[in-house]
């Protein structure tokens, strides 16, 4: 269903994959993080022997100590994989789920989907580092959690990102949250290493059904929480097939649902794909790529919601339609949001996501998203576990046709279900080329589906370094609101002016948004080139020799 042509993919596929077996191997591993203390636990994890998959599990679990604000056990995310011995990708889905209490969504009319426990849905990240350790790892789970235990039993110190964003969000904090959070320059989290050793010992069994799972309820319970054993307990991990598709030469494998970010990317560059944009100039380039957003997120937003509640239409990605998209894009001039056919109503989701990519010498990779979607997610520490719950329940259209934190308008495809996943816009994607392959993602919210398509076409015009590649100023549009969100620097006057000509309605953000951490492998030299988002603190690092 969400091919262009099953055959033709299919077998460019075929022809990737062989191109990898008979790539070199890659140089030596490589992690990159948002934060160096994670960085440095995945490269603690592959000196000791492990591969990327362990890596990626140590690096998971630190982020969700030194970075709070933006993933932990309280949350969930995408574990994109290759696994190089069987050529073969997957998605290992660790979403978060809603709670039976908050059926059908109305405790929304009157309580916040954003701060305090009643926002949360139940965490994925738990089980999502279990299922990659047991499943793809060679280390025993209690190595890959030592490096977490150490920096949340020993602190570390605040840097001035943290801090800014503590600054910030601290006023929504409970209690227990301030108790931790608000204590000075170090922060140590005693409870979370208690939580984490449990883990270690006993793994996801511990969290959704032992002592870390009955400690969390009664603190639910107790501060007006929904999740309850019986959510803890039915919780799963996915393995989904990633959606695939092919690009002027390039073969892109991206998260499938509940993530949007695969689909919308093929939707996106499924329009584009007989645009020659090295012939066009930057304003041409820009405009186009502003048109076809605007119409690949006003379909993500009406249609797509967790594939296994909600049924997406056959025609979603047929060339065809996304071609007649095409068609509609006037190039000289804008196409206003309202006027769009296929939406009788509005349809009725972060900044504050980590992602991180891997990859080791056998050619493994992963690229992953994590998050607890607003920062600091919930606002609320769960007393006895020292876990920070997200907030995800804000990711349904909680009020269909009413924007959430990110100014989504979503649809009844994404409304809340007991068990449902809610929609995510985290894009953890490879492009593979005929002799480089990108790993690449980055938090954002509802602006990280533009931004991996940004890098993308970076990549594959290949104009620029890569470091450029990641560190341009961005731009987006997500159909509504109707306007061009970009980063100063984005454009230049004379950019700015046509488009404004064209009819574009331009507003500048007042802060940098994005953390993008990414790879480049040159796969006939084996070279690897780390890339972090110089608006991040993030690390790029490689194994001693």
């Amino acid at each position: 269903m969400f091919r262009f042509s099953l055959y033709s993919v299919l077998f460019t596929a075929l022809l990737f994959v062989a191109s990898l077996s008979q790539a070199a191997a890659p140089a030596s591993s490589m992690v990159v993080s948002a934060h160096q203390l994670a960085t440095q636990a995945g490269l603690e994890v592959l000196e000791a022997g492990g591969n990327a998959f362990d890596a990626a599990a140590a690096t998971t679990l630190a982020l969700g100590v030194v970075e709070p604000g933006s993933s932990g056990l309280g949350g969930g995310g995408f574990f994109l994989l290759y696994i190089a011995k069987e050529k073969r990708y997957v998605m290992i889905d660790a979403r978060e789920t809603s709670p039976q209490l908050a059926e059908h969504g109305e405790i929304y009319q009157t309580r916040s989907s954003i701060d305090g426990p009643q926002s949360a849905g139940v965490p994925g990240i738990a089980a999502g580092v279990d299922h990659l350790v047991s499943r793809y790892g060679v280390l025993k789970r209690d190595q890959i959690t030592q490096p977490a235990i150490g920096l949340a039993r020993d602190g570390f110190a605040v840097s001035e990102r943290l801090q800014g964003m503590l600054n910030w969000r601290g006023k929504a904090f409970n209690d227990s949250a301030k108790r931790i959070f608000l204590r000075g320059d170090k922060l140590k989290q005693p409870a979370l290493a208690d939580t984490l050793t449990r883990f270690a010992k006993a793994g996801a069994d511990d969290f959704y059904h032992g002592e870390t799972a009955g400690r969390l309820v009664a603190d639910m319970k107790r501060d007006g929480g929904l999740i309850r054993e019986a959510d803890l307990a039915a919780y799963r991990v996915i393995e989904r097939e990633p959606v695939a598709f092919d690009y002027q030469g390039y073969h892109v494998v991206s998260a499938a649902l509940p993530s949007s970010g695969g689909l919308t990317l093929a939707h996106l560059f499924g329009q584009l794909k007989n645009d020659d944009f090295k012939s066009l100039n930057q304003a041409d380039r820009k405009h186009l790529l502003i048109e076809a957003m605007k119409r690949a997120y006003r379909d993500r937003n009406q249609h797509l919601g967790d594939r296994d509640c909600v049924q997406i239409p056959k025609d979603y990605l047929q060339p065809e339609r996304l071609q007649t998209l095409r068609s509609s894009i006037d190039m000289e001039k804008v196409t206003p949001s309202k006027t769009l056919n296929g939406l009788a109503e509005p349809a009725g989701n972060g900044t504050d996501t980590t992602h991180f990519s891997v990859i080791d010498a056998q050619g493994n990779m992963v690229s992953a998203t994590l998050s607890i979607n607003y920062a600091f997610g919930s606002a609320y520490v769960s007393p006895s576990t020292g876990i920070l719950l997200n907030d995800e329940m804000d990711d349904f259209a909680t009020q269909v046709g009413k924007a959430n934190a990110y100014g989504l308008v979503q649809g009844k495809a994404n409304a809340v279900a007991p068990g449902k996943r809610m929609l995510s816009s985290m894009t953890p994607t490879f492009v593979i080329g005929p002799k480089r392959t990108f790993i690449v993602g980055t938090p954002g919210g509802s602006r990280i589906i533009s931004m991996v398509a940004l890098a993308m076409m970076g990549f594959i015009l290949d104009e620029t370094e890569p470091k450029q590649w990641v560190d341009a100023a961005r731009y987006h549009h997500q159909f509504l609101p109707d306007v061009v969100q970009y980063e100063q620097g984005a454009f230049s006057k004379d950019v700015a002016d046509d488009l404004q000509k064209r009819g574009h309605h331009l507003k500048a953000m007042n802060r940098q948004y994005g953390n993008m951490q990414a790879i480049l492998w040159q796969r006939q030299s084996g070279a690897l080139t780390g890339i972090s988002d110089h608006r991040g603190e993030g690390l790029i690092g490689s194994p001693a020799k």
